[in-house]
């Protein structure tokens, strides 16, 4: 593949599926994939290993946010993690596959490979594993550069993105260096990683690396995530189509 499909940016994508808390719909859950389904959206969505090697459509890395457990998602199998009630709904943790199963290509999926930037590429191989048996719109992305760069070897007919940033102040990139931090905001990565399309944080637009990357690299430009109409007006102006949340296109 030489450049992203047109699927990728045809549509606003919700942010964790459509999904609205105060409605009984918790992000990244089969109820939140439907209701953006029947909103006409596209779906980004994050994965997570479980103990057993399972991708799990989960966003944080531990269980407390939206669960009545504690302990990190990888400390349980994809069974247990199943039977774990969401933010106090009938909502369970479902895997890739299921999740999957049920948007059954009807709208795009983004999925993006969570990362402790550690070099560990099992949830990788297994999400790459579970999108190339599919016959549909789905794409992976990865804050992580190394991830990216192993999708482009397991699977470089799979459309494949970075996340980024222009800077990286949250906790997650602690253990990098300077000089790596530098790779990650530059995209000084691209010649091993090389993506197909580039999620870019919607408070960091405009910006030299989106513009170079949409003007120069033919690469279309997601941005990240847009809950304001001043975000909604960058994202127009900067971007080619917007990861949305709290509202509706």
């Amino acid at each position: 593949m030489d450049r992203a499909p047109d699927w990728l940016t045809a549509r606003p994508i919700a942010h964790r599926g459509l999904h609205d808390r105060a409605a009984g719909i918790p992000e990244n859950t089969l109820a939140a994939a439907e209701a953006a389904v029947a909103g006409g959206y596209a779906i980004e969505c994050d994965v997570q290993l479980s103990a057993d090697g399972e991708a799990m459509v989960f966003h944080d890395e531990a269980l407390g946010r939206l669960t009545e457990a504690s302990e990190p998602v990888e400390s349980r199998t994809a069974a247990d993690l199943g039977t774990l009630a969401i933010a106090g709904t009938g909502e369970r943790i479902p895997t890739l596959p299921d999740f999957l199963a049920k948007v059954a290509g009807r709208v795009p999926v983004i999925v993006e490979i969570k990362s402790r930037f550690d070099g560990d590429r099992r949830l990788t191989r297994r999400a790459a594993e579970i999108v190339a048996r599919l016959d549909a719109p789905v794409a992976l992305k990865s804050f992580d550069p190394g991830i990216v760069a192993t999708l482009a070897e397991l699977a470089p007919d799979l459309p494949r993105g970075i996340v980024a940033e222009a800077s990286q102040d949250d906790p997650h990139y602690a253990l990098l260096t300077p000089l790596a931090r530098a790779e990650l905001s530059g995209l000084l990565h691209l010649h091993v990683s090389r993506p197909h399309f580039l999620s870019w944080r919607v408070g960091d637009l405009p910006g030299p690396v989106p513009y170079l990357c949409r003007r120069l690299g033919q690469m279309p430009v997601m941005t990240w995530t847009v809950r304001t109409e001043a975000q909604r007006a960058l994202a127009r102006e900067h971007a080619d189509q917007m990861v949305f949340e709290g509202f509706r296109p």
